[in-house]
């Protein structure tokens, strides 16, 4: 592209990556090639160790990192991102892009294998990339190119590894280096399930202390049923660490022997978390990105304002108990006991206060819920974040509670009241059953 075959002059293409090394691969791969042939290169090119340009066209072949001082002013004719997976937000993405259009033809290409950053750009490319695939959307001028396996059962079938590498056939090298690092995962997948991740692009993340896998967080995009939930009962849950960052709140319903949650949170604009965070926030509390939540200016949450988000719900919906924190409750109390919530026996009596040892006993519904894909929570990206967030906590006897993974910039609140909810569903009927009056057979009978 940077050639005299192509006519439009100083068409530059700058190489994108999140790290210097990994920006200069391709580059140096560019480069050695030259290199190489100097002779006969060097009557069209010029190179140095920064920079490759054609004599004729003027046009140049850079690498970027994300640390550069100097992001913008660029002009680029294409720009190239290698592993972006990488990437957990788009700032860095929209800084490389800001210069494209300014020469004729703009071009971007991203080639990456898959990561462990959930819910970033690529994630959110692989998704588009399916739906134009599936012929869902119009493709807007994207090619998608997809390699990976179908399901991990296939990694099984060495013939089914050039799904995920179209060209390993002809790097036998390469070939045995897979099938040596195949008997590490065999023997220890924990710590070798990058092989899955980077060879395969089956995201498989750190399974000795994942909630439950990438695709079962995905599997609860379905669409949640609204309309045929209302007036219908069900349980909640709140979590929260401190008023003064994350607070959630949701419902529980089970409907046709799924777990439905319709769920929101307030995120506190003073949090101090707020800068660790790459997480598009923003995004997630606008009309585009659903509002799944809501920020906050005052100093913290107001206790009133998830209650005031249940009284809201209960004008549609059953409320029945709530499920809280043992250590959450008294914070809240005021507010929820004016709003009808308490847990005197002799009084409402709809609170329990859950425990770990209350998350132990349902870890078991939870995980069989999420495997047998029996979670709902619509397209919520924000409680995928949460969940994928959470951490499986070993504790005595071969049980589990939940806990977090990095404290200050990955919340788990969202999927935390999830559980406290579960921990209170137990005697949750079924919204979706539908008893037929004409299959009951009543005897008649004459006294």
């Amino acid at each position: 592209m940077i050639s005299q075959y192509n006519k439009v002059k100083k068409y530059h293409i700058d190489i994108c990556a999140n790290n210097e090394e990994q920006a200069r691969t391709t580059f140096d791969d560019v480069y050695d090639i030259l290199e190489e042939h100097e002779k006969k290169l060097s009557k069209h090119f010029e190179w140095t160790k920064e920079v490759i340009k054609n004599k004729k066209t003027g046009s140049k072949l850079k690498f970027r990192t994300s640390n550069a001082k100097t992001k913008d002013g660029g002009r680029p004719g294409k720009v190239d991102f290698d592993e972006y997976h990488q990437y957990e937000d788009y700032k860095a993405i929209q800084v490389f892009k800001t210069g494209l259009g300014k020469k004729a033809h703009p071009r971007t290409t991203i080639t990456t294998t898959n990561g462990d950053v959930r819910e970033g750009p690529l994630d959110k490319m692989i998704d588009k990339s399916k739906q134009i695939l599936n012929r869902t959307i119009k493709d807007n001028g994207l090619i998608p190119f997809i390699c990976k396996l179908d399901d991990e059962e296939e990694v099984k079938d060495k013939k089914k590894w050039d799904k995920a590498n179209p060209s390993l056939h002809k790097f036998p090298v390469l070939m045995a280096t897979m099938e040596k690092e195949y008997i590490d995962y065999l023997d220890d997948p924990i710590s070798n399930s990058s092989f899955m991740t980077k060879r395969m692009n089956i995201p498989k993340g750190n399974v000795d202390k994942e909630v439950t896998s990438w695709e079962n967080i995905l599997a609860t995009n379905k669409p949640i049923p609204y309309e045929m939930l209302e007036g219908k009962t069900c349980v909640i849950g709140i979590d929260y660490a401190k008023t003064t960052d994350f607070v959630a709140a949701g419902l529980l319903f089970k409907y046709k022997e799924k777990f439905v949650w319709i769920t929101h949170s307030w995120v506190c604009r003073k949090s101090k978390d707020l800068p660790r965070i790459k997480a598009p926030l923003e995004e997630w509390a606008s009309p585009e990105g659903g509002e799944l939540l809501t920020f906050i200016d005052g100093p913290e949450v107001p206790p009133e304002t998830p209650t005031n988000w249940l009284l809201e719900m209960s004008k549609k919906y059953n409320l029945t108990i709530l499920g809280i924190d043992n250590y959450r409750w008294t914070l809240l109390r005021k507010a929820l006991n004016d709003a009808g919530f308490d847990t005197d026996k002799k009084g409402a009596n709809n609170v329990k206060l859950t425990r770990p040892s209350d998350q132990m006993l349902n870890y078991p519904i939870i995980n069989r819920a999420f495997t047998n894909h029996n979670i709902i929570w619509g397209d919520n990206p924000l409680m995928r974040w949460y969940a994928n967030n959470t951490c499986l906590m070993p504790e005595a006897h071969d049980n589990y509670s939940f806990g977090k993974i990095e404290p200050k910039s990955r919340k788990t609140d969202g999927f935390m009241a999830f559980v406290a909810a579960m921990c209170v569903a137990g005697d949750l009927e079924d919204s979706g059953e539908v008893i037929e009056i004409d299959d009951l057979s009543f005897g008649v009978y004459t006294y």
